[in-house]
């Protein structure tokens, strides 16, 4: 069998790493700040990147708190938020691992319909109506994981009016927001809001610096920072101060935005392959083009059975994720396509192997 081409885990394909910015922005951690690099520090974070992300974002730096990754962040959230058979709204479909730590949590997760300019605020707004009130709503509001589509402007200000007339919390989850390479762009809801306390903003430097450097963050009102900063010295005492430290100096040196302008236009140029590529071999399958991120989803004619496609493109050397993680149910004959680790002289081969595997269940 041919080595295995992979459109399965969202993350950058080692070519677009800047390996050469990392070991400098290294070397200058230590060089520049020995002992707050190597030191416990405190659970909101390695103080200089956090007065650099709150002076990035507008705020104060009590309103932001710098974890071990985004999930961290999203687990500290969650435990701030949601209790056992506290309501919870999510798009339709949503990130797996979203799922798996609220179902975790005995969450009654409500699931509101995804269209291609985000979720389906009138279905919500029916919901509300209709009696549920949820403590929070997770929404990914640029290029979604695992469809790939952009909240639009009038829908992000639809969400803001709803949660302050019903009293919920956006959980705005943004790690994608730097990787757009068409389009415009849009204001964030933390920026939207202007400070009333509706959003809880979290992003990470996984999807633009590397995934191993395990850096995210929180943005919201200081009493919310305060209670998880709580939480967070009770789990860790504090967060990887090196790690930290690290992507604090690639952003001071320019690595980032380097970085940032490097992914996106390998990104660009693997969408263009992507949807060449199923224009040509596997023109049964929908889909929007995303306008930036690292996803995207594929509906294939209804009573195609993707579990069965998954299997039979395993023996074609091809990998993708089935719709159904995504879903609490039905997602049978949809997929998600992750191009961020796969470079480009490989996505038409691959698109032509999954092809041949939809092709083979007749």
């Amino acid at each position: 069998m041919p080595d295995t081409i992979s459109f399965a885990r969202g993350a950058p394909s080692l070519d677009i790493i800047d390996i050469e910015g990392l070991k400098a922005a290294s070397a200058a951690a230590f060089d520049e700040d020995a002992s707050g690099t190597t030191a416990y520090g405190t659970s909101v974070g390695y103080v200089p990147l956090r007065n650099w992300l709150a002076e990035r974002h507008g705020v104060a730096p009590e309103n932001v708190l710098v974890t071990n990754g985004s999930m961290q962040a999203d687990a500290f959230l969650f435990d701030q938020f949601v209790s056992s058979g506290d309501a919870v709204v999510v798009e339709k479909p949503t990130y797996d691992r979203t799922l798996l730590s609220l179902k975790g949590r005995g969450a009654d997760v409500r699931m509101v319909s995804l269209q291609a300019d985000g979720i389906d605020t009138d279905e919500l707004k029916a919901l509300l109506e209709s009696g549920v009130r949820p403590t929070l709503a997770h929404i990914i509001p640029n290029f979604q994981n695992p469809a790939g589509y952009t909240l639009s402007l009038e829908k992000r200000h639809a969400l803001l009016a709803l949660a302050a007339e019903y009293g919920f919390t956006i959980f705005e989850d943004d790690p994608y927001v730097a990787i757009r390479f068409t389009g415009e762009q849009l204001p964030t809801m933390l920026e939207l809001d202007e400070g009333k306390g509706n959003v809880v903003y979290a992003s990470s430097f996984s999807k633009t610096v590397c995934p191993g450097i395990r850096v995210g963050y929180l943005v919201g009102a200081p009493d919310t920072i305060k209670a998880i900063a709580g939480r967070a010295t009770n789990t860790y005492i504090s967060p990887n101060q090196v790690a930290q430290s690290i992507v604090y100096r690639f952003c001071i040196g320019g690595g980032l935005d380097r970085s940032i302008a490097t992914v996106k236009a390998a990104l660009a140029e693997r969408v263009a392959a992507l949807t060449a590529a199923l224009d040509r071999e596997l023109p049964e399958a929908e889909y929007v083009a995303p306008e930036g991120g690292y996803f995207m989803w594929v509906t294939l004619p209804e009573g195609t059975d993707v579990s069965a496609l998954f299997d039979a493109a395993g023996e074609h050397g091809v990998t993708f994720v089935k719709g159904s993680d995504f879903l609490l149910e039905g997602g049978g004959n949809m997929l998600r396509l992750a191009y961020s680790g796969t470079p480009v002289a490989q996505v038409d081969e691959g698109i032509t192997r999954l092809a041949k595997a939809y092709r083979s269940l007749g």
